[in-house]
């Protein structure tokens, strides 16, 4: 089995679709490692806000069959994948770290580079796995989050409800 973290994002009918993404993410791989959800401006793009957050799952699927699911659960909630890459989003779903692999595994690249890159991605990621080691720079994860220049992308965290975290 492995550990296996997820960015999930959603800036269109925000919260629907990131409680209806857990619920699936629950129903495929079981018991999730969830972090805060955080409200954060679009990168890349003017439009609405997304709320963001890190999910840890164990699997020992494929990265491949893995993938295959999450696209299924993002087409499930409107995800429209004729949109330009930087635009609303109903759900994304990104598969971040898989245990310590780097590299082209299924043809999604480990770990992805948003993790280094994007505070609505580090700052959760920093959350539920400080102590993770990055596979690629040897540094933890909580040291990139403490040497990520916070003024560069702002979050906030939100009260966030969803019916299995209680």
């Amino acid at each position: 089995m492995s550990l296996i973290y997820l960015s999930l994002g959603s800036n269109i009918d925000r919260r629907r679709h990131i409680c209806a993404a857990l619920d699936a993410l629950v129903e495929n791989f079981g018991a999730l490692q969830l972090s805060t959800v955080y409200k954060s401006e679009s990168v890349g793009f003017e439009g609405d806000s997304f709320y963001n957050l890190v999910v840890g799952i164990t699997s020992g699927l494929a990265v491949g069959e893995i993938t295959k699911i999450l696209k299924h659960i993002e087409d499930c909630n409107g995800r429209d994948r004729s949109a330009p890459k930087f635009g609303p989003r109903s759900l994304d779903i990104d598969i971040l770290t898989v245990d310590n692999l780097v590299g082209d595994c299924d043809g999604i690249r480990l770990p992805r580079n948003e993790v280094l890159k994007n505070a609505f991605v580090l700052q959760p990621l920093a959350e539920l796995a400080p102590e993770m080691v990055h596979p690629v720079t040897g540094k933890t994860i909580g040291i990139h989050w403490q040497q990520f220049d916070k003024t560069s992308q702002k979050l906030w965290p939100i009260k966030f409800a969803w019916r299995q975290s209680s």
